[in-house]
Order: structure tokens, then C-alpha cells, then sequence
């Protein structure tokens, strides 16, 4: 899991953010590289490609620009009706294990466009998606962590072909939207040959061999 957590946090509610963003490698995996990405609707140059490229001073930014256009594996469609939720789609090709969803968000940069809720959901696809996460964000900067396990402590993950990340609401009670970075990450494969077992933490997996 990462390292780090948010300056503050109760249930349901995440607080400030941290500047360097901090993920156990040996542990988790990002997973959204080879998924089909796509948002609800984007400013023209402001797309999908401005939340992988890990430049913190470009967003992917709603837009009321009416139209349809593909750009490579990414669909950018355009809406004019202006409501929430934006929606954020990650569309993988088989069912994978998902863990950890991280935000870059920056409040003091971009004060209304900023998230203030966000929902997280998961599915086969767009007809049943299902929320298994919903969070507050208190006037954010930086990187926020938001785990995708469940209340019992054995669902350490999601198991998905989808994942959608849609803003509910923002700051300050804005209409558009800033979201800088989007990072998914899962648990590392198990590492041990015909182990029947999916270990997903380094002391596990330690352990797991007779000596």
C-alpha cells in the first residue's frame, strides 16, 4: 500500500494531500497502462492524455464543446449540458484486481474546479457498475489515496473489468472540473512458481516457502 496517507482523515472524508507520491513497488503494480480510457466530456486539449502524462501542471479540464472524436486507443466525447457527475471510464480487457486509486488534485490552484466528492465504481461495464467507494475531499493539494478494500478486512481488493471515477461535486460549488493525475494500482502477481495462493504482501510471500 502507499506509504503515506492524507494530512487528515475520518470515514469517508480525506483531508490536504501529499507532495511526493509514495507506493510500495514490491507490493502494488499501476494497472491502468494498457486499459482504454475515456471521460464524459473535456476542453480540446485538456483530454484524457493530460491525466497519464505525469505532469503535475496539466488537467484534464470538462468542457461544453459539443462533438465526438476518437484519439488512438482514447475516446473523447463532448457534451453541452454541463451536469454532473464528470465521469472518468477505465475499461480493462480482462477482469483484473484493483487496490488503490490516487488523485492529484490541487485546491490551491484550482480553488472551484477542485473535487469536493467523488464516487468510485466498479462492473463488467457501463450496465451494471456498482459504487464501492464514495469520498469527501476538504480542500485538497497534492496526492490523495483512496483504497478500494472493502469493510471485511479480507477484501483487500476489486475484482473488475471496469472502473469509473465520476465528481459528484466540487469546491466552493463549481461547475468544471480539474483533475491533474489519475493512477490505478493493484496487487503484484505472486512471484512464486505453482503457488496456489495469490500472496499480495512482501511478509507473506516471505514466509511462504519451507526453508
Amino acid at each position: 500500500m502507499a506509504t503515506e496517507s492524507s494530512e487528515g482523515e475520518e470515514e469517508g472524508k480525506l483531508m490536504g494531500g501529499n507532495q511526493q507520491l509514495a507506493i510500495d513497488d514490491e507490493d502494488l503494480r499501476e494497472m491502468a497502462k494498457k486499459a482504454a480510457w475515456s471521460v464524459s466530456s473535456c476542453k480540446p486539449g485538456n483530454g484524457v492524455t493530460s491525466l497519464r502524462d505525469d505532469n503535475l501542471d496539466t488537467y484534464w479540464q470538462y468542457s461544453l464543446s459539443l462533438g465526438l472524436k476518437n484519439f488512438d486507443r482514447v475516446l473523447f466525447q463532448f457534451r453541452s449540458d454541463g451536469a454532473q457527475p464528470h465521469l472518468v471510464n477505465i475499461q480493462f480487457q480482462k477482469k483484473v484486481k484493483l487496490q488503490l486509486v490516487v488523485l492529484y488534485v490541487d485546491f490551491k490552484l484550482d480553488e472551484s474546479y477542485t473535487p469536493s466528492k467523488i464516487s468510485i465504481r466498479a462492473g463488467d461495464g457501463f450496465q451494471n457498475l456498482k459504487e464501492i467507494k464514495s469520498v469527501e475531499l476538504v480542500k485538497p493539494t497534492g496526492w490523495v489515496y483512496i483504497s478500494l478494500s472493502g469493510n471485511d478486512p479480507r477484501e483487500t481488493f476489486v475484482n473488475t473489468f471496469m472502473l469509473q471515477i465520476a465528481v459528484l461535486s466540487n469546491h466552493l460549488n463549481g461547475r468544471d472540473t480539474h483533475v491533474r493525475q489519475i493512477k490505478v494500482y493493484g496487487p503484484r502477481l505472486n512471484p512464486i512458481p505453482r503457488q496456489p495462493f495469490q500472496f499480495t504482501s512482501r511478509e507473506f510471500i516471505t514466509y511462504s516457502t519451507v526453508r
